[in-house]
This record gives structure tokens, C-alpha cells and sequence, in this order.
């Protein structure tokens, strides 16, 4: 029997749409879910570990952490996590990446990138077929944007992507969950319910962008910003778009 409190049943609600839309999880899946210790990544695990129980298809579900040379304050210490962890019978593998150059300093995207390579390593070592992230809709709406207005490009994050000939397939759950509810989530369950506190992330495009989405949603008060944004990448009007831009040449 289900027993989920309210704002469980909201987020099983939206994952189990995910999971019907994007087909992300099958049958027999041996599932890799990236941890950083944050609020979205443990929302992700503590619900796929209750779907688990009930889902029509069997799978098998483990976590992995990647330390680095950087540490966030805001995120459980590998003891705690590793505790954690336990208490849920979920089997942990740790791997550690570098992420500062010389100068002691990195980016988003190149941290985030060094771990991400980090984690295909545990994922290929172990015969992992899915890696699981806990980006939400509100990740997905943002990097639209920072795509479009810092890379003049439209693209997004895929909510299902077969890498390296469909040998991995990497899944996002938590595509249509808001990250008010995976904050709710954290709150109702304890756990920390921050955004990383990374020296480096004050600089970062990506919070910009989301103070800018912010603002917009306090203005329009009734219109899901967010979710506009996400629908729009499977509702591009070719017929307004000149596709002949790339080979006649770009605006200036």
C-alpha cells in the first residue's frame, strides 16, 4: 500500500508522468543515481526507493558520490551521506574529482563536467544502463535560457539521453517536479534544503538567469513561466523560423 504523505503524492504524481512520457525507467534497469547530498538529488532517491516498491517493472536502484577538491558547505560530509545511505540500504560508490586549476578557482561547467565524467566512470566499471540526475523543471527552464541568451542557441536538458551508442542512458525523474516541492520535500524530511553554497556559484550565469525567472513569475502573477518555457522546446513554429539564417549568414 502507498502511504505518502501530501507532498509525496504530489512529486510521485509528476515523476510517474515523467516516467510514462520519456519511458525512463524499464524493465530490468540497473539504475545509478548521481547524489550530491543536496535537496533535489535525495528527493530523487528517497522516491524512487518508495516507487520501487510498488512499480510493475522491476529495477535496481544505487547511488554514487563524487568528492572534489572543493568543498560546498552546504552539502552532507561522506560520513553522514554514507549513513544515510545505510539506514536506507541503498549501496553508495564514491569517486573523487579534481575541479580547481591552479589558481584555485573553477566554473559551473567545469565542475559539474568533471564529476559528470567521473560518474560515467562508475557507471561503466559497474554495468550501470541508466544514470539518474535530479534536475527539475526549474533547472530545465533555466538553462533554455542561459542557452539561448549566453550561447545564442536553442537547446535544453534532455529529460532521457542515450550517450556513448546507447550504452548509457541518462534520466531525469524530476523533469516536471518544481523545486518548491523538492524543498518542501527536504523540509517535511529533514534533510538539507539549500541551493549549493559554492564560493564560485555568486558568479554563475545560471543564478541570474533564475533571479531573472523569478522576477517575471512575481509580475505575472496566474502564468507558469516555468512550464512555458520547458513546453516551448517541443513546440518550435518552424514556419516563423528562417532556417535559411544558418547558411545566408547570422544577425548581427
Amino acid at each position: 500500500m502507498r502511504d505518502l504523505t501530501a507532498t509525496e503524492a504530489r512529486i510521485n504524481s509528476k515523476i510517474g508522468k515523467a516516467i510514462n512520457d520519456y519511458n525512463l525507467i524499464e524493465d530490468g534497469d540497473n539504475i545509478l543515481i548521481a547524489v550530491s547530498g543536496g535537496k533535489d538529488s535525495f528527493a530523487l532517491l528517497y522516491m524512487l526507493k518508495k516507487i520501487q516498491t510498488w512499480a510493475p517493472v522491476k529495477f535496481s536502484i544505487h547511488a554514487a558520490h563524487i568528492t572534489t577538491d572543493l568543498e560546498c558547505s552546504g552539502h552532507f560530509r561522506r560520513k553522514e551521506l554514507e549513513q544515510v545511505l545505510q539506514d536506507m540500504g541503498v549501496r553508495c560508490f564514491f569517486s573523487h574529482a579534481d575541479v580547481l586549476d591552479e589558481e584555485r578557482k573553477t566554473s559551473c561547467f567545469w565542475c559539474s563536467w568533471t564529476k559528470r565524467k567521473a560518474l560515467f566512470g562508475i557507471a561503466k566499471e559497474n554495468f550501470f544502463n541508466k544514470l539518474a540526475f535530479g534536475h527539475h523543471k526549474d533547472d530545465i527552464a533555466q538553462t533554455v535560457l542561459l542557452n539561448l541568451f549566453f550561447k545564442g542557441e536553442i537547446s535544453a536538458i534532455n529529460p532521457r539521453q542515450e550517450l556513448f551508442g546507447e550504452k548509457l542512458t541518462l534520466i531525469r525523474p524530476l523533469c516536471y517536479v518544481e523545486e518548491e516541492l523538492t524543498a518542501a520535500y527536504a523540509k517535511e524530511k529533514g534533510f538539507y534544503s539549500g541551493s549549493c553554497s559554492c564560493q564560485f556559484g555568486e558568479l554563475s550565469k545560471r543564478k541570474l538567469v533564475k533571479e531573472i525567472i523569478s522576477e517575471i513569475e512575481e509580475k505575472t502573477q496566474g502564468i507558469n513561466i516555468k512550464t512555458n518555457i520547458f513546453n516551448a522546446i517541443s513546440r518550435i513554429k518552424e514556419e516563423y523560423i528562417d532556417l535559411k539564417m544558418e547558411k545566408t549568414g547570422k544577425l548581427k
